[in-house]
């Protein structure tokens, strides 16, 4: 747009960590700020670059202030994903509320490009020009706006103008609700940052989300318990088992000491608060056959991203994973804990997404959900949960 015409008087707020809810460690960089959901401490622990890009993907991120602004912009550095020999992802979206309602929607063009070879699994990146978001027409009065940012493009943010003064949204006195879990949980297929199960759900609950949904990397690494640790939270849940079969990362032997460390650290920092673990949802390929995953050669060939699972289901005699496995171990793990930790609590993810479900609502690549059963599982979710006399009922 050209300011230079523009009547209005303009006002650049710089952006700053005050203004971000949901990022636990935003970074600023030469061009702007980025905003992290893993603090620095645990990326450098860890040097796996699909961890790298899902910790700086924002799910769950949002700027939040109280303005009278009837227009904003908002320039951003986005990082567009693209996949040799398939077809370009639709542009990540920004979802606008006013005073809590989803007002607008729309993208930033340009921004830096990553593109991944998934055969030979190299990757390429290409730094690009900034976009510009704008949102005009806003109600004439004070009022609490949120830019959540898209689940799936890393957003370096730049600057922030609007037509009237801008200050940090109040402390609604929300209680804080930290979530970890896979993909699905970091958004997958979802519509909109605002639509994954987690955003929807946190509203339902009409609590305050933390998102720390990582694709492809719910792998209970300790410096992510570490991090659910030191976060400060009212409610925690995590939501652990696919990944671990689809990497084929672990047998049952190192599965379950595993577990109990993870939810041993959590404990460290929240003793008392309400913890659900909830085991996977249905997913047919991994149910009864081990990882690891892969995509689907034959599929792909025709352009349709489709995963299977590769193992052989004999050798879950071995301590081979899959998804009945670390379902009846989770289960069994938290019956035992519960009994000194009445604050413990569980459940089966076929409750969120189960047989019923997966006639009606198939996973379209077999692995992920799309946008209508994100809903599902979302009012699932917090039926069970948010609802008395649910684990996090208020």
């Amino acid at each position: 747009m050209d300011h230079q015409h523009d009547p209005r008087t303009w006002i650049t707020t710089p952006i700053t960590a005050g203004l971000l809810r949901g990022a636990l460690a935003p970074e600023r960089t030469g061009r702007g700020l980025l905003p992290h959901r893993l603090p620095a401490w645990a990326r450098a622990q860890c040097t796996d670059p699909q961890l790298a890009r899902a910790q700086s993907q924002p799910a769950g991120v949002r700027l939040a202030f109280r303005t009278r602004a009837t227009a904003l912009e908002l320039d951003t550095i986005p990082t567009k994903t693209l996949y040799t020999g398939l077809p370009a992802r639709p542009e990540g979206l920004y979802d606008l509320l006013v005073d809590g309602r989803l007002t607008g929607q729309a993208s930033v063009a340009g921004g830096d490009t990553l593109t991944i070879d998934i055969a030979t699994r190299t990757a390429e990146h290409r730094p690009g020009p900034a976009g510009t978001l704008r949102f005009d027409g806003l109600p004439d009065r004070i009022k609490d706006i949120e830019i959540w940012l898209p689940y799936n493009e890393t957003t370096e943010l730049l600057a922030l103008r609007t037509d009237a003064p801008v200050e940090p949204a109040p402390d609604r006195g929300r209680r804080v609700w930290l979530h970890h879990g896979s993909s699905i949980s970091h958004g997958s297929d979802a519509a909109s940052p605002t639509t994954t199960w987690p955003a929807l759900a946190a509203a339902a609950g009409d609590v305050e989300l933390i998102n720390l949904g990582l694709g492809g990397n719910a792998l209970l690494d300790p410096f992510t318990a570490r991090t659910l640790r030191d976060t400060p939270a009212d409610l925690i849940s995590i939501k652990i088992g696919i990944n671990v079969v689809n990497q084929d990362l672990m047998r049952l032997r190192a599965f379950t000491p595993a577990v109990h460390g993870f939810l041993d650290t959590i404990r460290e920092g929240h003793p008392d608060t309400p913890l659900l673990v909830v085991s996977p949802i249905l997913c047919p390929a991994v149910e009864d056959t081990p990882g690891p995953c892969t995509l689907d050669l034959a599929a792909l060939a025709a352009g349709q991203v489709r995963f299977l699972a590769t193992g052989d289901p004999a050798e879950r005699a071995s301590g081979k994973l899959t998804l009945g496995v670390i379902r009846d171990e989770l289960a069994r793990i938290v019956e035992q804990r519960a009994a000194d930790d009445p604050n413990l609590h569980h459940l089966d993810g076929r409750n969120l997404y189960g047989e019923a479900d997966a006639t009606t609502l198939p996973l379209p690549d077999r692995l992920h959900p799309d946008a209508a059963t994100h809903h599902h599982i979302a009012q699932r979710f917090a039926a069970h949960a948010f609802t008395a006399p649910g684990p996090f009922a208020p």
